[in-house]
């Protein structure tokens, strides 16, 4: 059995869940997410907390079950805190000339290029902010399309670390490596 699978996931003040065949929707303030069961795994609802159980009926399908088991409680409590808090990412962009702005709901992004880079939010949920022009925010209340769709910014132009200039996250650490250095003791 898993530890994160036995873990109880309580429900915040106005989160719901209901469950169907094989999916649950969570609901909540921010909106809804709906993830996928297994037919190996089950949720049980009780006063404001959810457990999730293996079902274990063979000894082939109790390995399967128990993987399952860990995977669908942390996406399970992922869109709990989704709908309730809310997932943000935050990137940064550096360069000289490289700007970011909202035109709509599309982002639109000057990377250097001979042309603008255009993104759109990943899911229904999902919102692209730019408080200035070198910071992107990305909200949303699941937590796979906020990362898919802040990797995608991402992915636009990837940080030069010699250069100085890029798309990286909020707080990345980018790894300089050491330079060739004349011998200590070189020939005379």
């Amino acid at each position: 059995m898993s530890r994160i699978g036995k873990r109880p996931i309580h429900l915040p003040e106005g989160v719901s869940i209901e469950v169907k065949e094989h999916s649950a929707l969570i609901k909540g303030p921010k909106g809804e997410v709906e993830i996928h069961l297994p037919s190996d795994v089950k949720i049980i609802l009780e006063d404001k907390v959810a457990h999730v159980e293996p079902i274990l009926e063979a000894e082939e399908d109790a390995i399967q079950g128990s993987e399952n088991h860990g995977t669908t409680a942390a996406i399970l409590h992922n869109a709990v805190v989704g709908v309730s808090e809310g997932w943000k990412k935050e990137l940064e962009v550096a360069g000289t000339g490289y700007r970011c702005s909202m035109k709509g709901d599309t982002l639109t992004m000057f990377l250097g290029y001979s042309h603008q880079v255009t993104v759109k939010a990943i899911g229904k949920y999902t919102k692209i902010t730019c408080p200035d022009e070198t910071h992107i925010v990305v909200e949303g209340v699941d937590r796979q399309e906020v990362g898919q769709t802040a990797a995608t910014i991402y992915d636009k132009h990837r940080p030069d670390v010699y250069g100085n200039k890029g798309v990286h996250y909020k707080g990345q650490k980018l790894i300089k490596k050491v330079g060739k250095r004349a011998a200590a003791g070189g020939k005379k």
